[in-house]
This record gives C-alpha cells, sequence and structure tokens, in this order.
C-alpha cells in the first residue's frame, strides 16, 4: 500500500509538471500578442484547465484517453514497480526538457516511460502494439492535422476581413484570443489529464481496487485536473518564448486562428480517444499559420530542432525507465 501511495503522490507530481511544462502551449501566443500579461494569462489556462474535468465527466461522459493509455501496457503485465519506474523516468524527462525550453511532449514523455519500464521488466510482450503504434502515428498526424486546420483557417478569416478597418479588425481578434485560447487550455486539459488518470487507474487495477478504467473514483480525475491547473499557474516561459517568438512571428489574428486550429485537433482526438501531444499540436498550428504568409516565414531550423525531440521522447523516457527499473530492482528499493 505504501508504494501505491508514492505512485498516487508521483502522478500528480507528473501531472502538475505536465501543467507548468505545457502552460506555454495555451498562453505563448496570448502573451506574445500582449493580449494578458504573463501572470494574468497562466491564471486564465488553469481555469480552463479545471474546467475540463465538468466537460469530461459531464457532457462527453467518460475518459476515453485514460483507457488508451491503460491499455498501452497489458493488464496481467503491470506492476507497481513498472508504474514506479515509468513515472520517475518521465518527471526526469519533462523537467529536464523544462530547463532547456525545450517544448517536448509530456504525454510521449509518459507513454516512453511506461512502456520501457513494462519491457525491460517483461519483455516486448507486454505492450500493446497496436495502441502504441496508433499513439507514436500521432507524433506525425497531430501537428500536420493541427498544421492543415490552421491554415485552412487563417486564409479563410483573412480573405473575410480584408476590407475591414485594420484597427478595427486588430482589437477584434485580441478579444478573440481570449476565447481561442481558452478552448485550447480546455482541450490541454482535457487530453493531458486523462493520461495521469489511466496510469493511476492501471495502478488500482494491479492491486485489484478496482476491475477497469471506467470504475475509477471520482477523485482521481478530480485531482488530476487540479494538478494540471496548479501546475499551469506555475507557468514555463521558458518554453513560452521558444513557441511564441522562435517559430515565427505571431500576431493577435494569426494566434487566435492558431489556438483555435490547436483546439479543434484536440477535440477530434478527444472523439478518437487517442492521447495526442498539445505541444505537438499547437507547434504544428502556429507553422500553418506562419505558411500563409510566406514559407520563409517559418523558422524551419528551429521546427527541425523540435522535431528530434519530439522524436528522441519516447525512447530517451523509455530507456531512462529502463534505468530506473533496474535500479529498483537491483536495490530492492521497493
Amino acid at each position: 500500500m505504501t508504494l501505491f501511495v508514492i505512485i498516487i503522490i508521483l502522478s500528480l507530481v507528473f501531472d502538475f509538471v505536465n501543467g507548468f511544462h505545457d502552460a506555454a502551449n495555451s498562453i505563448a501566443t496570448i502573451v506574445s500578442t500582449r493580449v494578458l500579461t504573463p501572470f494574468q494569462a497562466v491564471l486564465w489556462a488553469a481555469s480552463f484547465n479545471f474546467i475540463a474535468f465538468f466537460v469530461a465527466k459531464y457532457i462527453i461522459g467518460g475518459f476515453g484517453i485514460a483507457q488508451t493509455v491503460a491499455k498501452s501496457v497489458l493488464e496481467e503485465f503491470v506492476t507497481l514497480p513498472i508504474i514506479l519506474s515509468g513515472l520517475i523516468a518521465a518527471i526526469i524527462w519533462n523537467l529536464l526538457t523544462w530547463i532547456l525550453g525545450i517544448p517536448s511532449s509530456s504525454s510521449h514523455t509518459l507513454i516512453g516511460g511506461f512502456t520501457g519500464a513494462s519491457i525491460c521488466g517483461a519483455g516486448f510482450q507486454s505492450i500493446h502494439a497496436g495502441v502504441i503504434i496508433k499513439i507514436i502515428s500521432f507524433i506525425v498526424l497531430a501537428p500536420l492535422i493541427g498544421m492543415i486546420i490552421s491554415f485552412v483557417i487563417t486564409v479563410g478569416v483573412l480573405w473575410i476581413s480584408q476590407k475591414t478597418n485594420t484597427k478595427k479588425t486588430k482589437n477584434i481578434f485580441k478579444k478573440l484570443q481570449l476565447l481561442s485560447s481558452g478552448l485550447f487550455s480546455l482541450g490541454h486539459g482535457l487530453n493531458d489529464s486523462q493520461k495521469i488518470i489511466g496510469i493511476i487507474a492501471t495502478a488500482m487495477i494491479a492491486i485489484k481496487q478496482i476491475n477497469s478504467v471506467q470504475s475509477v473514483p471520482d477523485w482521481v480525475p478530480l485531482a488530476c485536473f487540479i494538478s494540471i491547473g496548479l501546475g499551469t499557474m506555475m507557468g514555463g516561459w521558458r518554453i513560452v518564448k521558444t513557441m511564441g517568438t522562435k517559430i515565427t512571428k505571431v500576431t493577435a489574428l494569426e494566434g487566435v486562428c492558431a489556438e483555435t486550429a490547436g483546439a479543434l485537433t484536440l477535440f477530434i482526438t478527444e472523439i478518437l480517444k487517442i492521447p495526442v501531444s498539445t505541444t505537438h499540436t499547437i507547434t504544428g498550428a502556429i507553422m500553418g499559420v506562419g505558411t500563409v504568409k510566406r514559407l520563409s516565414a517559418v523558422r524551419w531550423n528551429v521546427t527541425i530542432n523540435l522535431l528530434w525531440a519530439w522524436i528522441l521522447t519516447i525512447p530517451t523516457s523509455a530507456l531512462l525507465a529502463s534505468i530506473v527499473y533496474l535500479l529498483i530492482q537491483l536495490f530492492g528499493i521497493v
């Protein structure tokens, strides 16, 4: 039971870290366009992170992404040491990328850690290949979908607003950015909090407290949504700088288009029950906005560096989790 409590605490710590690590995703453009101050922006984003709990619970009626995460490792192979190792590795990688200002994926860090520890402890037969392939495929698909939707929305908005007063249009889109960033924060909460719900539910299934993710008690999702909201309030200013200024310079109009496209992408993946990276999604959306102006408006050298970080996240966190698992077994920590 002590190990289970430690896993609960570390899960919520990861959710908290996820919040401030990914805070930049939903507030980078709204801060860079000076619609809100950084402090106001994180409060705004955190509020929608928490509102996402009520949307998932009472509107959507379940936590489909949590079920997908739980299924990434076959139930009969899951043990508490495997879950613990995956969480520790995921927290280490998240903190490291945050310190370096690299907008990597908290989602894929968690999946990589969980599956890496499982492979180390029980072999490749312990993972659900179909689920893992689906998750990995969206490393490419999520930013691509975000980019395409963003491009289409931006072209449409520019066409509609081409005959309007420039100053008036600018003020309108500054106000609309409040809505678009709120929607993206809602999608962030819906997607990212559920990943930890899936991990905690898996631990509860392993010790026979519950039979399935659907029967997880309400305190679990509530604690997860609160944790990510509190983490978001801590902010992630290093990554804000990368997301808001280094990929391409973003105006209020473009910020609305990028955030709306990112939110729509997250809502689509919520329906499909696929855990995706909010980081990848908004990065693709910002790139889509940039390409409308011209291809050279996107700083592709920065994008290539981000792509390498995305590719390396799952294998690196899996390797870290394997090392942590071996150390736990070697020293008999648990």
